[in-house]
């Protein structure tokens, strides 16, 4: 570990130099396009980076420019961000799914001069909202496929040529990348990190080369990582949680990156390497348990009572496995038959069979799903941490697995509670603040300590419990406190629920908007002979408001406190969507947004008298165009006959 803490004296290009120098021809990066994986080695890789940092020196980019990143999981983004890095500017990158007004406003905050893409269709975007970008000089672009229409237009650049001016400038000024790479300093500034924006626009997290390398070396020192390992690279890109592995793990450990082919074949080409270690959202972890339980559904009779029963006996396992407690033999013998006999086949089929750690963050994840995953035989933990600090503090560690908590601190971070019951953190990964936001930086950073806005506490085992945001916690009429993001977690745990919102601050009761899953209560529906054309039509059915009322009274029969359980609910009719503004880019639910434009709707979960309500929906698609429907929502009440 000493001779790795030298890193922290290095900026992430002259990391990626000394890497190159000690691997040399060993893979890197590994990249599938038209079927076909295509490797990179480190060699190559500097290489890429070296050309792309020339280029765009060569195109006119000074220190201290900004280079904003609009592109799929692909190499090019990776080559371009540390090539920009090397020459002294900074990148930082917009998640594909901004509309083209949100993505002009993004822009323009962040001091955009050069924008990379990877296709036309973010091209078409920034031409929308070109008018509005006159800081932007140059739009670099990957795939030349439908670009034609653009031919001419200084502003346009393809990447080749860049590669090709950056060639020419090395051949003109052999040791120019050399300089400008030594210039550079760990504590400089080398990526702008969009927040969730929960609140509003997205904030830019000011990240620097010692951030990242400093949380990739605590990771790896509590989960060390062998140079053979595979990680695939599917997450966004301007999400922290992607950047923190392709920045700061894989060139701390030397692992190789995968790209897949495209977001739609992810999972397949997941299954196809086999990593050794995966990061993802709770989305991620709940669409796959989702598909385990349709395999099941589809499953014969005598193989649906094999997986019930070892299911049963993995979870027990699991107990003992979480805490690093020996089991009995009796119990440990029945384990190994199951993870054989059952569980070793499912998890192969879902990539997982070569799977060491399986980390989930950026929100919060039912007890209940760790459990799961935990007998399936998946080494999933919980880490917890903010974009202010490269995306992680706290982990759990090997048999110390708590699913009610988020673990320990990472070596070299320190945790205070304050009296206001707000998680604050301090480490070398912190944030240097915000970009061009003084004062929101000075609340962050205030005494010292990033401010994290979360609720939580230390338990007895020196575990981290996030409680809630600090803002979202909620009191009922008579003073009781409940979170509703554990209770939202609690009913997303049902097969049958993707998404639910939690009402009740102030009020007598509970209730819930609930998100049916569309995929599993489709196959439910259709198993029982029950029609339906839409999502809308689905939600409507009075069976599957039977259903989801069942869910919701077995969650309710498991609350602790009767303070805890709901009393009324309604299917809504549409799924909560990030285009409508409901969920933010990494899948957070925008709650005082929802609470605002369904409101006439929570009205009426607080009047019991109220059993339906003609509602008009509006729908917003990506491309601007909108549909307005009439529907009737029903309101269902727990415990009436």
């Amino acid at each position: 570990m000493e001779e790795r803490r030298r890193y922290l004296d290095f900026t992430i290009p002259q990391l990626l130099r000394h890497r190159a120098a000690e691997y040399q021809d060993r893979v890197a990066l590994r990249e599938k396009d038209l079927g076909v994986w295509r490797s990179y080695s480190w060699k190559e890789y500097y290489r890429m980076v070296r050309r792309s940092g020339l280029g765009l020196a060569a195109i006119g980019m000074g220190s201290g420019e900004k280079l904003a990143i609009l592109s799929d999981n692909i190499p090019e983004a990776l080559f371009l961000a540390i090539g920009a890095q090397a020459i002294g500017a900074v990148s930082t990158a917009v998640y594909q799914s901004s509309l083209p007004e949100e993505l002009g406003a993004i822009l323009h905050y962040l001091d955009a001069t050069v924008v990379f893409c990877s296709d036309q269709e973010q091209v078409d975007k920034l031409v929308e909202v070109r008018q509005a970008l006159p800081r932007v000089k140059r739009v670099i672009y990957e795939d030349p496929r439908g670009m034609r229409e653009y031919g001419g237009d200084p502003w346009f650049l393809p990447v080749e040529e860049l590669y090709r001016q950056g060639d020419t400038l090395d051949e003109e000024r052999p040791g120019r990348f050399d300089e400008m790479l030594d210039q550079g300093h760990p504590d400089q500034v080398c990526h702008l990190c969009l927040t969730s924006g929960t609140t509003g626009l997205p904030k830019g997290a000011m990240l620097t080369h010692r951030n990242y390398i400093n949380m990739g070396l605590q990771l790896t020192e509590v989960d060390p990582l062998a140079e053979s390992d595979e990680y695939l690279s599917f997450l966004p890109f301007a999400w922290i949680g992607e950047q923190m592995n392709s920045f700061g793990v894989a060139l701390v450990s030397g692992v190789t990156v995968n790209f897949p082919e495209s977001v739609e074949t992810a999972m397949a080409d997941l299954r196809e390497i086999g990593p050794h270690f995966m990061f993802g959202a709770p989305r991620i972890y709940e669409a796959i348990r989702a598909g385990i339980w349709l395999k099941i559904d589809e499953a014969y009779l005598l193989n649906r009572m094999f997986y019930t029963f070892f299911m049963g006996i993995g979870e027990k396992a699991a107990a003992y496995r979480m805490r690093g407690r020996p089991m009995p033999l009796s119990l440990r013998m029945l384990a190994w038959l199951g993870q054989q006999v059952i569980f070793r086949p499912l998890v192969n089929q879902i990539g997982f069979l070569r799977l060491r750690r399986a980390y989930t963050g950026g929100a919060a994840l039912g007890p209940e799903l760790f459990t799961f995953y935990q007998a399936l035989g998946v080494n999933l933990k919980q880490i917890y941490g903010q974009t202010e600090i490269v995306g992680i503090a706290y982990m759990h560690r090997d048999g110390d697995v708590r699913p009610d908590t988020v673990g320990k601190p990472l070596p070299g971070t320190e945790c205070r509670i304050s009296e206001s019951g707000e998680i604050l953190s301090r480490s070398l990964s912190v944030t240097p603040g915000y970009y061009m936001l003084p004062e929101k930086t000075a609340e962050l950073l205030e005494g010292g300590w990033l401010h994290s806005g979360d609720a939580g506490y230390i338990d007895e085992h020196g575990h981290l419990v996030v409680i809630d945001r600090l803002s979202d916690v909620m009191h009922n009429s008579r003073g009781e406190m409940f979170s509703p993001m554990f209770l939202e977690n609690r009913l997303k745990f049902s097969p049958y629920i993707k998404e639910a919102v939690v009402f009740g601050d102030g009020r007598d009761s509970i209730a819930a908007l609930i998100n049916i899953d569309p995929v599993v209560v489709g196959k439910w529906a259709e198993d029982r002979g029950i029609s339906y054309s839409t999502y809308m039509d689905l939600s409507a059915r009075p069976e599957v408001a039977r259903l989801v009322g069942e869910e919701v009274s077995r969650i309710n029969e498991a609350a602790e406190k009767e303070h805890f359980r709901i009393r009324r609910f309604a299917v809504l009719y549409k799924l909560l969507d990030m285009d409508d503004g409901e969920l933010t880019k990494t899948g957070k639910i925008r709650r005082k947004f929802v609470a605002e434009k369904y409101h006439d709707l929570y009205l009426a979960l607080y009047d019991e008298s109220i059993k339906e309500k003609r509602v008009e929906a509006r729908f917003n698609y990506q491309d601007g165009q909108t549909a307005t429907v009439d529907t009737v929502l029903r309101f269902h009440t727990l415990g009436e006959k």
